[in-house]
C-alpha cells in the first residue's frame, strides 16, 4: 500500500536498495545531501550533486531536468550516515531559461520506490511561492530502521540559503559549483531550435517537454520541439547487499536499446511532466446545428477522479456564466424598455391618443422579444448541462457522490484519500432542475458551521428550532459518516461533545456502529477533557513541526486526522472552553484537527463579539436548503441544498459498519 504524506509525515521504510522518482513539469536540479546524527552535512563530499553525482550508496543525475531518478543504497551508507536529504532547486540564471520560483509551476511530486518499481510512499509538494530551492523529503535512519519524512521546507535564496541551513560550512561555493556544472551540461546538450511551427502545431508542440537526459533523451530545450524517444534500456537491479548501483544517473553509459520491442518508460507510473493524458474518447460527432453529447470524465486530469472533478467545476463555471448572462440580458431590455418609454412620454402631448398607446406597445414588445431570445439561449445551454448531469452524476466515486448513488451500494473502505468530499448540492432559481454537487478539497482547510438556528424554507414554509436542531444534527452526522467513509481505515477518527445528551437519537449511526474514539462527551466534565486532549495534541504537533522533529511525538500517539462533533453550542461552555475552541478552529487544521460545529448563531449572542471570529473561520451549511453561498465571481447567490439520505435507507448503516470493521481489522 502506497503512503502519500503530507508536509511533517513520515512512513517506515522495509527495503535498502531504493529509487527516488522526482517529476517536476519543469526542468529541476536534483541533489541529495547526507547528514550525521544531528543532520550536519561535515563537508562537499557529503553532498552528490551534478558536479559529483556518486557518494557511497547514493547516485544522482547529472543534468537539470523535468524528471529524475535517484538511486539509494541505504546498506551502503557509512555508520556516520544517519540522514539523506533529496534536495531539488530551479536552474540559475545560467543554467538556461526557466522560472525563478516553484510558485509558478506545477507542485513537484516526489515518490521512493523498490527497484522493483512498486511505489513505498509519495510526496507533492505543495504551498510553494517564492521559493527557488527546496529540501523535498529525507530519508533517516531511527534506532537501527530507516524512514522516509516528507519535508517540504523551501527558500527564496536558492541553493546558497538552503546549503547554509544545512550547517555546510562552504554552501555558497558548493552553490556555485552545482550552477556551473549545469550550466556546462546544458551548453553540451542543447541543440539547434527546430522550425518555427505554424499556428496549428504551436500548441501541440508547446505541450510536449522534452525528456530529460536521465530518460536518454537531449537535454530540455530552449524552444518546444519534438519529443526525443525514451531511452530504452533496463537498468541493472542487481541484488544482495553491496551489490552495485543501478547505472541511473545521467553520466552512466547509457545501455544499448533491446534489439526488439518498444523502448521502455520509465516515468513515474501516477505522475507525469507532459500534458494531461486526453480525456475518455469522444462521442461520434453530432450532426451540424446539434449539440455534442456530453461523456463522464471529458475535462482534462490526470486520473478518472481529477477528470470528473474538473468536470464538476466546469459544469458549475458554465452555469454560473449563462445564468449571469441572462440575468444581464434581461436587466438590459428591462432598461432599454424604461429608457424607450421615458423617451416617448417625455413629450406631453403623446402621452394622450393613440401616439401614446403604440409607443408603449412597441417599447413592450422589444423587451418581449429581448427576454424571450435571453431566454432561448438559457434553455438552450441548461438542457446541455441536464444532459451532461445525467451522464456525469452516475460515474461519480462515492466520495463525489449522493447518498442515494448505488456506488455507495458496493462500498469498500479506500485504500487512499480522494481529492475532494461532496458536501451537499447548489443550484440556481433559473436552473431549478440542475444540481451542481458542491465538492471541498481534502484535507479540510476550515472546520463546518451546521447552522441550527429557526429558518424559513424557500418554499415559504418554516421549521420551528426543535426540529431544526435535529436537522443539523443528522446532516452533521451525515457529513461525520462521509468523511469517515472516505479515508483509509484508521487515518481518520471522530470526536463528539454533546453537552447535554440532546444529539443521543441523531448520533445513534455513529454510537451503534462503534466508529467514534470514546461515547460523546457530556457535562462540563466531559467537554473540559475532550477540548483538552486536542488542544494539548495541537500543541505537541505544532512543538514538533516547528522543532524538525515530528517523529519525536510519544510512543503510541495517533497521527489520524481527527474530527471534533460539537453539538449545541455554546451551551455547556465556559469562557475556557470558548477560547479552547477558538484555538482549534484557528490552529487545528494545519495539523490535521477539524471542527464541525452545529450552533445556532443567535442563542450565543450572550458571548458578544468573542465569537465573531470563530463564526468567520468556519464555513456556514444549513440543515435546510438555504441561498447563504454567496458567489463573488459572477455576484450569483446559490441555493445549497444539504446531503440527505433516501428515508428508510440502510446506507449509512451499511457504510458505517464497514468503516468499524477496517478499523478492527487494523488493530490486530
Amino acid at each position: 500500500m502506497t503512503a502519500e504524506l503530507v508536509r511533517g509525515q513520515n512512513h517506515p521504510l522495509s527495503q535498502s536498495r531504493l529509487e527516488i522518482r522526482i517529476s517536476a513539469g519543469t526542468p529541476v536540479v536534483a541533489a541529495a545531501a547526507l547528514g550525521d546524527e544531528s543532520g550536519r552535512i561535515h563537508g562537499s563530499e557529503w553532498v552528490a550533486h551534478p558536479g559529483a553525482p556518486t557518494q557511497p550508496g547514493l547516485e544522482v543525475s547529472r543534468q537539470a531536468a523535468a524528471d529524475h531518478r535517484l538511486a539509494v543504497d541505504l546498506d551502503a551508507m557509512t555508520e556516520a550516515v544517519h540522514r539523506v536529504s533529496v534536495l531539488l532547486a530551479l536552474p540559475a540564471a545560467g543554467g538556461g531559461p526557466g522560472p525563478a520560483r516553484f510558485g509558478a509551476v506545477a507542485a513537484p511530486f516526489v515518490a521512493v520506490t523498490g527497484l522493483d518499481g512498486e511505489e513505498v510512499a509519495s510526496y507533492t509538494i505543495t504551498g510553494l511561492e517564492a521559493e527557488s530551492a527546496v529540501v523535498a523529503l529525507e530519508l533517516y535512519r531511527r534506532q537501527g530502521a530507516w524512514k522516509v519524512r516528507a519535508v517540504g521546507q523551501g527558500y527564496a535564496g536558492g541553493l546558497a540559503e538552503l546549503l547554509t541551513d544545512q550547517f555546510l560550512p562552504e554552501a555558497i561555493q558548493l552553490a556555485g559549483t552545482i550552477d556551473e556544472a549545469v550550466a556546462r551540461g546544458l551548453a553540451r546538450s542543447v541543440q539547434a531550435p527546430p522550425p518555427r511551427p505554424s499556428d496549428g502545431d504551436r500548441s501541440r508542440q508547446a505541450a510536449a517537454p522534452a525528456a530529460g537526459p536521465d530518460q536518454g533523451g537531449t537535454a530540455p530545450q530552449v524552444t518546444p520541439g519534438p519529443v526525443p524517444p525514451p531511452y530504452g534500456g533496463q537498468p541493472s537491479a542487481g541484488s544482495g547487499r553491496g551489490g552495485p548501483l543501478p547505472a541511473y544517473g545521467a553520466g552512466a553509459a547509457d545501455p544499448p536499446a533491446p534489439a526488439t520491442g518498444g523502448p521502455v518508460d520509465y516515468s513515474h507510473p501516477r505522475r507525469q511532466t507532459s500534458a494531461p493524458p486526453p480525456p475518455a474518447p469522444a462521442p461520434p460527432q453530432p450532426r451540424p446545428g446539434q449539440p455534442a453529447q456530453p461523456v463522464a470524465g471529458d475535462a482534462t486530469g490526470w486520473s478518472m477522479e481529477e477528470r470528473l472533478y474538473n468536470q464538476v467545476w466546469g459544469m458549475f463555471e458554465d452555469l454560473a456564466r449563462t445564468a449571469a448572462a441572462y440575468r444581464s440580458a434581461v436587466d438590459f431590455a428591462e432598461s432599454r424598455m424604461d429608457k424607450e418609454l421615458e423617451q416617448a412620454l417625455s413629450d406631453p402631448r403623446s402621452r394622450l391618443g393613440g401616439q401614446g398607446d403604440a409607443a408603449r406597445e412597441t417599447a413592450r414588445a422589444r423587451y418581449t422579444q429581448l427576454v424571450g431570445q435571453a431566454r432561448e439561449s438559457l434553455d438552450r445551454d441548461l438542457a446541455q448541462l441536464v444532459a451532461e448531469t445525467e451522464v456525469v452524476e452516475p460515474a461519480l466515486p462515492p466520495a463525489f457522490a449522493r447518498w442515494d448513488n448505488p456506488a455507495w451500494h458496493a462500498y469498500r473502505v479506500p485504500m487512499e484519500i480522494p481529492m475532494a468530499l461532496r458536501l451537499g448540492d447548489l443550484r440556481l432559481p433559473e436552473a431549478d432542475p440542475i444540481r451542481i454537487p458542491m465538492l471541498l478539497r481534502l484535507p479540510l482547510e476550515r472546520g463546518l458551521w451546521i447552522d441550527s438556528g429557526r429558518a424559513d424554507s424557500l418554499d415559504g414554509s418554516s421549521t420551528d428550532s426543535h426540529d431544526m436542531r435535529r436537522l443539523a444534527m443528522e446532516t452533521a452526522v451525515a457529513h461525520a459518516a462521509r468523511l469517515l467513509a472516505v479515508y483509509p481505515a484508521g487515518e481518520f477518527t471522530v470526536h463528539v461533545i454533546d453537552p447535554a445528551g440532546s444529539g443521543a437519537q441523531a448520533l445513534a449511526p455513529l454510537t451503534r456502529t462503534g466508529v467514534l474514539a470514546a461515547p460523546p462527551a457530556q457535562g462540563a466534565a466531559g467537554v473540559g477533557d475532550v477540548l483538552g486532549r486536542l488542544t494539548q495534541r495541537v500543541d505537541l504537533v505544532q512543538m514538533a513541526l516547528r522543532g524538525g522533529a515530528p517523529d519525536a511525538l510519544p510512543p503510541g500517539f495517533d497521527t489520524s486526522q481527527q474530527l471534533l462533533i460539537v453539538n449545541d453550542f455554546p451551551h455547556g461552555f465556559d469562557d475556557r472552553a470558548v477560547n479552547q475552541l477558538r484555538y482549534l478552529a484557528d490552529e487545528g487544521p494545519s495539523v490535521g484537527v477539524h471542527l464541525m460545529v452545529v450552533a445556532d448563531r443567535e442563542e450565543s449572542s450572550a458571548y458578544g463579539p468573542l465569537l465573531d471570529p470563530l463564526w468567520r473561520s468556519l464555513l456556514r451549511l444549513t440543515a435546510v436548503p438555504d441561498d447563504h453561498l454567496a458567489d463573488p465571481w459572477v455576484g450569483h447567490a446559490w441555493t445549497y441544498e444539504p446531503p440527505v439520505v433516501p428515508p428508510g435507507s440502510q446506507v449509512l448503516h451499511h457504510v458505517l459498519t464497514q468503516v468499524a470493521a477496517a478499523r478492527r481489522a487494523g488493530r490486530r
